[in-house]
């Protein structure tokens, strides 16, 4: 099995968010609660979390992976609320066609948004399998592969950040820089503690980083999220 470690692009693309927002109502349009999804949301909200104690994330759940109209209603919903920065999980670009036309901004997913919606999306973070596809192939070709687990992250190239809006400060965009480097260094990562939830309690202690097995059961949301992971 193969996968990447999302949620270090996600808590970069969070600096972002809770650098820029004005408003300090962030909104979030959520997929599915499953533990992907919710450590998403969760990377995210620490990295605005980091740089504006103030802000907060708005989750609201479209149940969808992909349905454009629901996911616009969702961001929409967001917006009339008053957030002015919209991220989500799913792959379509509606939520952040809706903030650009109410004026706001956005964070996109899985692919450079910008391109397709233009400078109001911040950032990105997206996924490049071609590396580790080129690589299991040419093992496979050898003769040397052989079944295992991967999770890669910022190191190998596998996720990473979009090229930022030319709206992005420099000294922000420096913050993220340094935040990655920290990420790739191997000497930090996004769930190191000290992490409590939405109720107060401390889940991950000063010092301690969680083990791969519980973020990857992760259900729960850290402090800073506005919402409720449905249990159906």
């Amino acid at each position: 099995t193969y996968f990447g470690r999302i949620y270090q692009p996600r808590y970069l693309s969070g600096l972002v968010a809770g650098s820029m927002t004005e408003d300090n109502f962030i909104g979030y349009v959520a997929a599915w609660p499953i533990p992907e999804v919710i450590r998403g949301i969760n990377a995210f909200t620490l990295g605005v979390k980091a740089v504006n104690p103030d802000a907060e994330v708005h989750v609201v759940w479209s149940s969808t992976w992909y349905d454009p109209v629901i996911e616009r209603e969702a961001a929409v919903t967001l917006l009339d609320e008053g957030a002015d920065i919209i991220t989500q999980h799913q792959d379509t670009t509606e939520p952040q066609k809706a903030a650009e036309e109410y004026g706001k901004l956005s964070v996109g997913y899985d692919a450079d948004m910008a391109k397709f919606v233009g400078d109001t999306v911040l950032t990105s973070p997206v996924w490049y399998w071609g590396k580790y596809y080129i690589t299991t192939v040419q093992n496979i070709l050898d003769g040397s592969w052989e079944t295992h687990q991967y999770w890669g992250g910022l190191v190998d190239d596998v996720v990473m950040l979009a090229d930022f809006s030319p709206l992005v400060p420099d000294d922000v965009k420096s913050l993220v820089e340094s935040e990655k480097d920290k990420i790739i260094s191997g000497d930090w990562d996004v769930f190191c503690g000290p992490i409590s939830d939405q109720e107060g309690n401390e889940i991950v202690a000063e010092g301690e980083c969680m083990a791969d097995g519980d973020m990857l059961g992760m259900a729960w949301f850290v402090d800073g999220v506005v919402g409720t992971i449905p249990t159906e």
